[in-house]
């Protein structure tokens, strides 16, 4: 084995060795566990127990999901910083390492909601889906419809759906910008699909803006 390899390995075994330092800090527990707090909290579910259990559920997720991100992008700067790999080779590895990690999150993500079904019905797990993306979807939506307010059943429907499928998405991503991102991705196929529909979008847009505008104009006036 090459000094390089050793190298890579030993680092390897020090940001495991870190890791473990990291989940179990009692500061980085508190962080989480009040994180999953202001979810559960607008949940106004009027149990104490109930609240605690849910609390604890939400914020293992969170942890839970920061190691397998944290995992995946450490191994993949260790692919990236050995230069006795080619580029093909580095790109191959790469995509099983997120391979591998797509998969243990789909994984934690099942087994997440079956934890949330034993304390919450349908409705209040929509809820801490939303709390844990920023409530994203029912803005999105809501400013869909005020942007288009002529929009066919369907078409709200498909907007709906296609949110819903990126909440889901979203709720697994590692920080803030994945979590919007996931939301601009499916934003995209949504536009795609109402210009097919007929509607311009660039005009619908600055015509939404500008009673938007008038809008806070008149509550200004008043």
């Amino acid at each position: 084995m090459s000094i390089n390899k050793f190298a890579l390995l030993f680092l390897l075994f020090a940001f495991c060795q870190l890791s473990a330092q990291q989940y179990a800090d009692p500061e980085y527990i508190k962080v989480t566990n009040e994180r999953a707090a202001k979810i559960v909290e607008k949940l106004a579910l009027g149990n104490k127990a109930k609240e605690t259990a849910v609390t604890n559920i939400i914020a293992q997720q969170f942890r839970d999901l920061s190691k397998i991100h944290d995992g995946r992008d450490t191994d993949i700067k260790i692919v990236k910083d050995d230069a006795s790999l080619s580029k093909d080779k580095q790109n191959e590895i790469i995509d099983k390492l997120k391979a591998e990690a797509d998969k243990s999150i789909n994984e934690l993500h099942k087994a997440y909601l079956e934890k949330l079904a034993t304390q919450l019905d349908e409705a209040k797990i929509t809820e801490v889906k939303d709390g844990m993306t920023y409530g994203v979807l029912p803005i999105t939506v809501d400013g869909y419809n005020d942007m288009l307010p002529n929009l066919t059943v369907a078409q709200k429907k498909y907007i709906y759906d296609a949110l819903v499928e990126a909440r889901e998405h979203a709720m697994d991503g590692g920080s803030s910008k994945e979590k919007h991102a996931w939301f601009g991705k499916y934003k995209g196929r949504i536009n795609n699909y109402l210009s097919k529909e007929g509607y311009d979008l660039n005009k619908e847009s600055t015509d939404w803006h500008k009673r938007l505008e008038e809008r806070e104009k008149a509550k200004k006036a008043k």
